[in-house]
């Protein structure tokens, strides 16, 4: 681990020392101490219950002032303190899992942040980060206290609480676009969430092994890929390592194991070529800081897992890393160790000349070492190091004033197409299902006709490429010129190739396009642009479906008023006369309802006056119950007795004007032939999950004994199911019969009570009425 503060254990993070938090350099001087205790009687909210606490421990605010006095002013430093005051006073009573008091966690996170020399208001808002979320304090009450930008930051990483989801992975979908959006406004929001996740992560070890496996899942599909894409290599690095050791605890003591036997017997090795090296330099007069480096165990298990290679053909690659004063002088360095020791062909790659998408700068060569064993060494400048270490975070260092700096281009552009992406997907999901395909580029470097540079994932085709450059020229992309010669738009592009693509301004994107391009953006477009054909086709569709079946009434669209459509529209719960016609086209609202209450606009909606009728009656027809039929809003559903139809099986309708639609099962025979009823018959659909409770018929045949009707009664009921009618007849034989109306919810559960019944010994045979 290259920064120490990254890979501390949390217990230094609380240091059982008496001095005052107020000594910090007397930038607090006169405030009253805060000392945070724990709270065994309180938990965090949907925690476990915390275990029990140690004796009160004194956190000190002043080990997180020191630490600042070497890069912040005085004032700024007062501010930290005063947030922490707050959030303090906010977290007072919490404790967390362990039994910490709850402000141990916001306090190590700035810590964190404080490595990377964070401004002012992102330790702020670090060290306030939970209190929206975990506390009674409101993001305007930060802002009132504060300022906006502060709350802003506090905002962006609190997750949805307000919101109820059907799932847990519509809600981590949720919480994650939130966070994402406000990333691509204030990058700090995804250093703050990357510092809370790595302190989380340190601290995993009080969970249980089911959360710890969830989040330890989360953070190497989700965390760990974003520290890398924005270059933050020591906390990538630390996430990974904690990450495998809690997702798979077993695998993380094996290979670590065996790491360490092979490395003890290789100690002198590693000495004797760092020395040469380093005294080549120095021969040559180039002033340099050599130093070994150790892979690392998720990326040693990585490389078995995806090539799989076994240990002894990995660790047999030792690193080394050069850091020099300029780029000159790492081509220089770069002569000097191919000269001492050979080379390996085809391993050397110049990340100083093209830059990784993360922006990212090295050489990087790969030698045949000491009795032939293969070494990696890596030659960057200083603010090379600098980058590759912090990232992002090494040009967001904002000034005493508060002025920010740049953003890396690269990582602006990263985030100008997360914007892209939240805007064309569907949903949340849709959306983290995007960024994580963008989360794990191996990456592909191809050139524009005019030189410019373009970082794709490796497998990326031509199509990814067209949309990498623009949305229109990737929807209007027929063919792709690589290297001069034409291809199919769906060709794998390699390293080094110009590509240009050729439009026309005719062409649509595929359905098939989806099964080959592999970036997060070329998806999300051609998704967008599918949606949308298919709406606009959709309506199209819809409008000419209900104008044929006002051709049958003498009418036509063009005799309606807009403002009556639109009007119809809303009552039937569309958002728009567009969004109805649409749902006409789908197949989701039949056109023959909906053009026969467009010719007829007096027509008032019965449903509200039509009265609850008996389970007796000739008729089942219930105010709720058209509900239950897709597309029938504002209709007076009739279900007749003729065949009672339940949810589940197939059914027609025949539009009556007296009753509105009758609903018939689809074999039954009062429902006649679609030609001699094709005025009024309509095709009909349950709704995906219809409700309340539907009467049907079944006759079941019993021997004639004592107490059997009772022995039914209470099979029935045990289904689940409630009797609204009996009949009964004898049967030569010493047989009788007896038709059950009973009320059930679909055919599952009318299933679900013929086998009750058939348990039953006395029952000779159960058959449902109404053909």
């Amino acid at each position: 681990m290259n920064n120490p503060a990254l890979a501390a254990p949390a217990s230094d993070l609380a240091t059982p020392d008496d001095s005052d938090p107020a000594d910090c350099a007397g930038v607090v001087a006169g405030s009253p101490s805060i000392v945070a205790t724990a709270a065994p009687s309180v938990t965090k909210p949907d925690q476990p219950p915390a275990s029990k606490p140690k004796a009160a421990t004194r956190f000190l605010i002043s080990d997180l002032c020191k630490q600042l006095e070497s890069y912040l002013p005085r004032e700024q430093i007062s501010e930290i303190y005063r947030a922490y005051l707050f959030s303090a006073e906010a977290h007072e009573g919490q404790s967390r899992t362990s039994g910490e008091p709850y402000i141990y966690h916001p306090i190590a996170v700035a810590r964190i942040l404080a490595d990377m020399h964070m401004d002012y208001k992102c330790l702020m808002a670090a060290i306030m980060h939970d209190v929206v979320e975990d506390t009674g304090i409101t993001k305007e009450q930060v802002a009132e206290v504060f300022d906006d930008e502060i709350a802003e930051l506090v905002d962006g990483v609190s997750k949805l609480t307000q919101i109820k989801f059907k799932t847990a992975a519509e809600k981590e979908a949720a919480n994650f676009s939130k966070m994402m959006l406000a990333m691509a406004r204030d990058i700090r929001v995804i250093l703050i969430k990357l510092a809370d996740r790595l302190h989380n992560m340190r601290t995993m070890g009080v969970m249980p092994p089911h959360k710890r496996r969830r989040k330890s899942r989360e953070t190497l599909d989700i965390y760990a890929p974003i520290a890398n894409r924005l270059g933050i290599n020591s906390i990538r690095l630390a996430l990974e390592e904690f990450g495998f050791s809690h997702l798979w605890p077993w695998r993380h003591f094996v290979l670590n194991n065996a790491v360490q036997k092979v490395r003890c017997g290789h100690h002198e090795m590693i000495a004797s070529v760092e020395n040469a090296i380093r005294q080549r330099l120095e021969q040559q007069g180039i002033a340099a800081e050599v130093r070994g480096r150790e892979k690392h165990l998720y990326s040693i298990y990585c490389k078995m897992r995806d090539e799989g290679k076994s240990f002894r053909d990995l660790v047999d690659v030792y690193a080394f890393r050069v850091i020099v004063d300029s780029i000159d002088t790492c081509y220089r360095v770069l002569g000097q160790v191919h000269n001492l020791y050979k080379p390996v062909p085809g391993r050397f790659k110049d990340y100083i000349a093209i830059p990784k998408s993360n922006s990212y700068q090295s050489l990087h060569t790969v030698l045949f070492g000491p009795q032939g064993i293969k070494i990696e060494i890596q030659i960057r400048s200083t603010d090379m190091h600098r980058v590759a270490e912090s990232g992002v975070a090494s040009h967001w260092l904002y000034k005493n004033g508060g002025e920010p700096g740049n953003t890396p281009t690269l990582a602006n552009d990263w985030l100008q197409n997360l914007l892209e992406l939240q805007r064309d997907s569907g949903n949340p999901r849709e959306f983290l299902e995007h960024v994580k395909i963008d989360l794990f580029p191996d990456d592909v470097y191809v050139f524009t006709p005019g030189g410019e540079i373009k970082v794709l994932p490796r497998g990326a085709t031509a199509i990814d490429f067209a949309y990498a450059i623009h949305s229109d020229i990737g929807n209007t992309g027929v063919y792709a010129v690589i290297d001069r010669r034409p291809v199919p738009i769906n060709s794998v592009l390699r390293s080094g190739q110009t590509v240009s693509i050729s439009t026309m301004a005719s062409a649509t994107p595929k359905t098939h396009w989806l099964k080959f391009v592999v970036t997060g953006k070329a998806r999300a477009h051609i998704r967008s642009f599918l949606k949308n054909m298919q709406q606009r086709e959709a309506a199209r569709l819809g409008r000419d479906l209900v104008n044929n079946e006002l051709t049958n009434l003498g009418l036509s669209l063009d005799d309606i008023s807009a403002e009556h459509i639109e009007a119809y529209a809303c009552q039937t719960d569309a958002s728009s006369a567009e969004a109805m016609f649409v749902d006409i086209g789908l197949g989701n609202r039949m056109p023959m309802l909906v053009a026969r209450r467009l010719a007829n606009p007096d027509t008032t909606n019965e449903q509200a006056e039509a009265p609850e009728p008996s389970a007796t009656a000739n008729s089942d027809a219930t105010s709720r119950q058209q509900l239950a039929i897709l597309g029938t809003e504002g209709m007076v559903m009739t279900f007749p007795r003729c065949c009672r139809p339940i949810p589940g099986d197939r059914i027609a309708g025949l539009f009556n004007p007296g009753k509105g639609i009758v609903v018939h099962r689809a074999e039954c025979r009062n429902l006649g032939d679609y030609d001699s009823k094709r005025g009024r018959w309509v095709d009909l659909q349950w709704a995906e999950a219809p409700s309340g409770d539907f009467i049907t018929e079944i006759r079941v045949e019993v021997e004639d004994r004592r107490g059997g009707l009772a022995s039914l009664a209470t099979a029935i009921a045990e289904a689940g199911s409630d009797i609204a009618n009996i009949q009964s007849r004898e049967k030569a034989g010493g047989a009788s019969i007896l038709d059950f109306q009973i009320k059930v919810r679909d055919r599952s559960h009318l299933a679900r009570i013929v086998r009750h019944l058939r348990k039953i010994p006395l029952v000779l045979r159960i058959t449902r009425l109404g053909r």
